[in-house]
């Protein structure tokens, strides 16, 4: 398999976060002070969510049609991933923070509409390094935009709307991640107007102008009651840790490791360690730092978090694989390899829409039981791909993927739930940046692992054998997330 085909992605995705809390023990505020929002409100916002997954997938069955029309080459390839990538996660508290302080409707229009420009932009890039900076504008767009929608949420729902809201959430990123490689290949295939691989880009622009027109009618403007200013040495602080991590991680391996990847691999634990360290001089000196410390020291944070790494990890790598998989190593076209996703896409849907009221039923041994579905689906992925290798087409995969959707759609609604449950209304934007910073961060941590694990072992011992080793280490990640579901608080609020 030529190396220089398929980069590896970046920091994106999944699917949300904490946000500052001024003791060990908060307690939501109130959200009766907060406009309820309707149902078309609540599509508009759940339409906004769905874009930044969508396009971080999108991207990926497209690439060796990009490299071929723009002559980009596999550094060029794995910065049009990652830029959009880094500039998401590196920005993502911001954004949260800035909705608090200044509206957070204001803040969804603003990324709505910079996310709609931006996708021309790259549509319309004449090339590769120009397809790369409007990606980058693309990522920071979306880092505007998501943050609100969860915030919005919390603040204008509470009770059983908030689960239904919440579950509804949860089943539209996770839908729109594997829809994004879908749509990615049907497009891409389908060739519309002659637009090839840019119709994945030109796309976003009439849904941001539709959720535009929609949210100025339908989305209530909510903002902290006591918003705090920001925290500079913490912004610069998390930009340079995420930066140095996934940076390094994303470009390294392309570009065969230079000076300056070590040096950045190098700089990231000193720059974690300032961070905490100066976060922990904030809140000492009570100011509101833009990542609390004593957020982790709540229960269900700490707990939640806990469970969403593993599952990140996993997930990240696994999707990055499976499509470099399905057009490699089983030789399907962009459409047929995204179609093979159907499956998944179909059942954790189902799933994500299920689990609020098996949630009320069975609290959170519904994420220890979805955790253990989703353990029986991966496995019925790699036996299906050692066993039938051979003449293996798109549906070959189907029925392990349903499973694995399944237990996925069970697991992470209410994972989000608990973790955003003690998280007081007034810091929602706040707390849902750094919920979906912890979901890009580690997803992008699982692509550059497994990525490189799969993409090392595939030219030396096969595809079939490189894609066993590597879902197998994704199995360990899933019985993390088992194991680790039994800590979570039995009862959820």
């Amino acid at each position: 398999m030529s190396e220089t085909r398929i980069p590896r992605p970046a920091p994106a995705a999944v699917a949300a976060g904490p946000a500052s809390v001024p003791s060990d023990s908060p307690s939501p505020a109130s959200p009766a002070a907060s406009p309820a929002i309707g149902r078309l409100g609540l599509l508009t916002v759940l339409i906004g969510a769905a874009l930044p997954f969508l396009d971080f997938f999108i991207v990926n069955v497209a690439l060796p049609t990009i490299d071929h029309d723009l002559h980009a080459g596999p550094a060029l390839l794995e910065m049009v991933v990652g830029g959009y990538g880094v500039a998401y996660a590196v920005l993502l508290v911001l954004g949260g923070r800035l909705g608090d302080m200044v509206g957070r409707r204001r803040l969804f229009l603003w990324g709505t509409a910079a996310f709609g420009v931006t996708s021309v932009a790259c549509g319309l890039a004449p090339d590769a390094w120009s397809l790369v900076a409007a990606r980058v504008a693309q990522g920071a767009a979306a880092a505007l935009m998501l943050p609100q929608v969860l915030a919005t949420i919390q603040a204008t729902t509470s009770g059983e709307r908030r689960t239904q809201a919440m579950s509804m959430y949860s089943g539209t990123a996770g839908v729109a991640s594997a829809v994004g490689q879908v749509l990615g290949g049907v497009l891409v295939s389908v060739d519309l107007a002659g637009t090839g691989w840019r119709s994945i880009f030109l796309i976003n622009a009439p849904i941001a102008a539709v959720a535009l027109v929609l949210a100025l009618r339908s989305v209530p403007e909510t903002r902290s009651a006591n918003p705090t200013r920001i925290d500079p040495w913490g912004t610069v602080l998390l930009t340079v840790t995420l930066v140095s991590l996934l940076v390094p991680l994303t470009e390294g391996r392309s570009t065969g490791w230079p000076l300056w990847s070590w040096v950045l691999l190098g700089t990231f634990p000193l720059a974690a360690v300032a961070l905490v360290l100066v976060e922990r001089r904030e809140e000492r000196a009570g100011r509101t730092p833009l990542v609390p410390p004593s957020l982790l020291r709540v229960h269900s944070v700490r707990s939640g978090l806990a469970v969403i790494v593993p599952f990140s990890i996993g997930w990240g790598g696994f999707m990055f694989v499976l499509a470099v998989v399905l057009q490699e190593g089983l030789r399907l076209g962009p459409m047929a390899a995204g179609l093979a996703l159907l499956p998944m896409c179909a059942t954790y849907f189902a799933g994500s829409l299920a689990s609020p009221r098996l949630a009320a039923r069975y609290g959170s041994r519904l994420v220890t039981a979805g955790s253990l579905i989703q353990l029986v689906g991966l496995a019925t992925v790699v036996a299906t791909f050692w066993f039938g290798w051979d003449g293996l087409g798109a549906a070959g995969p189907g029925p392990g993927l349903a499973i694995q959707g399944l237990g996925q759609g069970l697991l992470i609604p209410p994972t989000l739930r608990i973790v955003l449950s003690e998280v007081p209304v007034d810091r929602a934007g706040v707390g849902s940046g750094v919920m979906v910073t912890t979901q890009q961060a580690f997803m992008a941590l699982g692509v550059a692992t497994m990525g490189s694990l799969f993409l090392s072992l595939a030219p030396s011992t096969g595809m079939r054998e490189a894609l066993a080793i590597t879902l197998g280490a994704q199995l360990v990640a899933v019985a993390a997330t088992v194991l680790l579901s039994l800590r979570l608080p039995r009862t959820l609020r």
